[in-house]
């Protein structure tokens, strides 16, 4: 496990909205932590550390609460919708071995065939995984796929020890052609007048004595 998401956490004792500005204050965000069946355990969290780790999907915590470990996985993120400051953390308890369900987003790599397109239908699929093997992301290649090919999560391959739990038959990618856009006759002629008139004015015929 990373060590940078070894995290110290204070218990926390003040509650509600004028606690928690506070405690953002001082630079720390207010969590829950439960699971297993244990009480809700309220905590105060380092802020930029807890910004840097969570940029990574489903992240995984090794909690340092009262000189004692305990993993736990970010279960909810709860942002101001105008600064997108941090204003809580839901996190759920873990342990090793234990599987866990995620969704892992899909990360496409290489080109399709020249002069198509490939639509990420899917961007995200349910596996199961151990709680501290969750992978970041599943890579889906494309690389010359031509029109028409398709993609189903049955398809992906998943990394060692993770499960697929989303529908097999769940459409990830459509490779196709680029629409072809029927301009009509009316946009036909609406162009054709355009390039008239910008087309140079021929010469009047000089009047005859």
């Amino acid at each position: 496990m990373d060590e940078d998401n070894k995290v110290v956490a204070d218990a926390r004792e003040s509650f509600g909205k004028g606690a928690a500005r506070k405690l953002r204050a001082s630079g720390k965000i207010p969590a829950v932590l439960y699971g297993h069946g244990t009480d809700p355990r309220h905590l105060a969290l380092p802020a930029h550390q807890i910004g840097l780790i969570i940029r990574k999907a489903n992240a995984l915590l090794d909690l340092q609460i009262e000189g004692k470990s305990q993993l736990a996985l970010v279960k909810d993120v709860q942002k101001d919708p105008v600064r997108q400051i941090i204003e809580h953390l839901d996190l759920i308890v873990v342990r090793k071995g234990e599987k866990v369900q995620v969704e892992v987003p899909v990360h496409l790599s290489g080109e399709s065939y020249p002069g198509t397109i490939a639509d990420l239908d899917a961007k995200t699929l349910l596996i199961e995984a151990e709680a501290t093997h969750i992978p970041e992301n599943v890579v889906v290649s494309i690389e010359g796929l031509e029109d028409g090919a398709q993609i189903h999560a049955k398809d992906v391959e998943l990394p060692s020890g993770s499960t697929l739990l989303s529908d097999p038959e769940t459409l990830v990618v459509l490779v196709h052609e680029p629409q072809k856009v029927d301009l009509g006759e009316e946009a036909a002629e609406a162009a054709a007048e355009a390039a008239a008139e910008e087309a140079p004015a021929e010469a009047a015929p000089a009047e005859s004595e």
